[in-house]
C-alpha cells in the first residue's frame, strides 16, 4: 500500500519549513570545528544564533563575527544571507501573484493593465527577476567598496574584494553583519563607504516589485501601482525624518555626533536614520546614544521597509494603510482613498491584525525580558524590537544574556521574519464571502 507524502496545505507553511530548513543546517555547519578560528568548535547555543541572524537577514550577535569565526565560518553566514535574502524576496513576490489570483475576473484584467505587472503565471520570470536584481545591484555595491578599500586604505585586493563583497552583500539583504568588531564605526566619516552601504541597504528594503517597476518607468511617476507609491512615499517619510530626528538628538552627545565637524555629523546622522529600516550596522556606539534616540529608533525599526523586500518590521505599507483609516476616520470619510484609488475593507481589517499581534509579540517578551534579567525597560525594548523586527542594532547587552534570553530572541527573529508574512497571506488567501449580513449593533467607542 503506497503511503501518501505528506502536503503543505498552505503557502505560507513551505517558507516557514525552508527558512527552518536553512537555520538547520547552518547551525550543523557552524558547529564544525573549521568554522571558528580558535581551538575547539562553537556551542550550540552560538551556531543557532548566528544561523537564524543570518538567515533572518537580522545581524545581531552573540559571538565577534570578524575574530571568532574563521574563513569558512564567514563564509557560511554569507551563505546564509544571501539564501535568506533571495528567499524572502522571491516568496513575498510570488505571494502577492498568489493573492492576486483571489481577485474577481473585472478586478484582475483592470490591475494588469493599469499596472502592467507580471503575468499571474510568470513565475519563472519573478524568480529570474529577483535573481538579477539582486546580484546586480550587490555587484555594483561590491565594486564600490573594494576600489575604495583598496585604494583608500590599501588592503591587500584579495582581502578588499572579500570585504567588499561580504559588506555589499549583507547590506542589501539588510543584514547588517560586519567584518569588523565596532561594525562600521572606523568608517563613520567615510562617504565612500557609508554612501553605497546605506543606498543597499535602502534598495533592498524597497522589495522587488517597485525596484522592478521603478526599473521600466522610474519617469512615468503617475503610472506606478498603488503599491510602489506609497512604499515611495512612506519610505520617503522615514528615511527624511529618521535622519533628522537622530541628528538633532545627537548632536550636541560627546560620544556619539559631538566630536565631528558638521559634514560627519551629517553623514552619520543620515546613516544611524537609514540604518532602522532593518540593517544592523553602526557607525557610531549605539550604547552611548541618548535614551531618546532609542525610542525613536524603536518605532522606526517596528515600522522597517517594504513588503517583498529584505526589510523586516511590519513594513511601511502596513503604517500607511493605518495612517489614511485614521485619516478618513477624522474627516468622517466613509471610504479610505490612498492616491486616488479606494482601500478595500480587508487590507484595512489585515493591517490592524499585523500590527496588534506584532505589538503583543513585542510587549510581553520585552516584559519577560525585563523580568528575566536586570536591564531597563530603554535597553530591553530597543533589543526585542531589533530582534522581532530582523534590524541587528544592538545596545550592547545580547552576548551578555543567559543562554534562555538568547533562545527567546532566535524565536523572535524567526517568528519576526516569517510571521508577519504567514499571518499576511493566511488571511488575504482565507478571506471568503459570507452569504448573509447579521444585525447591526454599535458598541460605545472611547
Amino acid at each position: 500500500m503506497l503511503r501518501r507524502r505528506p502536503r503543505l496545505r498552505h503557502p505560507a507553511q513551505a517558507v516557514v519549513l525552508g527558512f527552518a530548513t536553512a537555520i538547520a543546517c547552518g547551525t550543523l555547519l557552524l558547529t564544525l570545528p573549521s568554522a571558528t578560528s580558535g581551538p575547539g568548535r562553537a556551542g550550540l547555543v552560538e551556531s543557532l544564533f548566528t544561523a537564524t541572524s543570518a538567515v533572518c537577514l537580522t545581524g545581531l550577535a552573540v559571538a565577534d563575527t570578524p575574530t571568532y569565526w574563521s574563513g569558512f565560518g564567514q563564509a557560511v553566514i554569507l551563505v546564509l544571507i544571501q539564501l535568506g535574502g533571495l528567499g524572502i524576496m522571491t516568496f513575498a513576490s510570488l505571494l502577492v501573484m498568489l493573492v492576486s489570483r483571489r481577485m474577481g475576473l473585472r478586478a484582475r484584467i483592470t490591475a494588469a493593465t493599469e499596472t502592467k505587472t507580471l503575468g499571474l503565471g510568470d513565475v519563472r520570470a519573478v524568480v529570474i527577476g529577483v535573481v538579477k536584481a539582486s546580484l546586480v545591484l550587490e555587484a555594483v555595491t561590491a565594486l564600490a567598496l573594494t576600489l575604495r578599500f583598496g585604494f583608500g586604505y590599501d588592503t591587500p585586493w584579495p582581502r578588499a574584494v572579500w570585504l567588499g563583497v561580504f559588506h555589499a552583500v549583507s547590506a542589501f539583504n539588510n543584514a547588517g553583519f560586519a567584518l569588523y568588531s565596532d561594525s562600521l564605526m572606523g568608517f563613520a566619516t567615510d562617504p565612500w563607504i557609508c554612501l553605497p552601504i546605506g543606498f543597499a541597504v535602502i534598495a533592498g528594503g524597497l522589495g522587488f516589485p517597485v525596484l522592478f517597476e521603478l526599473r521600466r518607468r522610474w519617469h512615468r511617476p503617475r503610472s506606478w501601482s498603488l503599491h510602489t507609491k506609497i512604499v515611495i512615499w512612506a519610505s520617503g517619510v522615514f528615511l527624511v525624518g529618521g535622519s533628522a530626528f537622530v541628528t538633532a538628538v545627537e548632536w550636541s552627545n560627546p560620544d556619539t555626533l559631538g566630536s565631528l565637524d558638521t559634514p560627519g555629523k551629517l553623514l552619520v546622522g543620515w546613516f544611524q536614520g537609514v540604518m532602522p529600516r532593518s540593517a544592523g550596522f553602526n557607525s557610531v556606539d549605539i550604547g552611548a546614544m541618548n535614551p531618546a534616540s532609542w525610542l525613536g529608533m524603536d518605532v522606526l525599526m517596528f515600522v522597517g521597509g517594504a513588503s517583498a523586500g529584505t526589510a523586516g518590521g511590519i513594513k511601511v505599507t502596513t503604517f500607511a494603510v493605518l495612517f489614511f483609516v485614521l485619516y478618513a476616520e477624522i474627516r468622517g470619510e466613509a471610504a479610505v482613498n490612498i492616491f486616488h484609488r479606494r482601500l478595500p475593507g480587508d487590507v484595512q481589517r489585515q493591517a490592524l491584525t499585523v500590527v496588534l499581534l506584532s505589538m503583543a509579540a513585542v510587549v510581553s517578551t520585552t516584559l519577560v525580558m525585563m523580568l528575566s534579567t536586570e536591564h531597563s525597560l530603554d535597553r530591553s525594548l530597543f533589543e526585542i524590537t531589533s530582534a522581532f523586527a530582523t534590524v541587528g542594532l544592538s545596545t550592547g547587552i545580547t552576548a551578555d544574556l543567559p543562554a534562555a534570553q538568547q533562545i527567546m530572541l532566535v524565536v523572535l527573529m524567526f517568528i519576526g521574519r516569517i510571521g508577519p508574512i504567514t499571518v499576511a497571506s493566511a488571511l488575504a488567501l482565507r478571506s471568503r464571502v459570507r452569504m448573509y449580513d447579521l444585525p447591526e449593533e454599535r458598541p460605545v467607542i472611547g
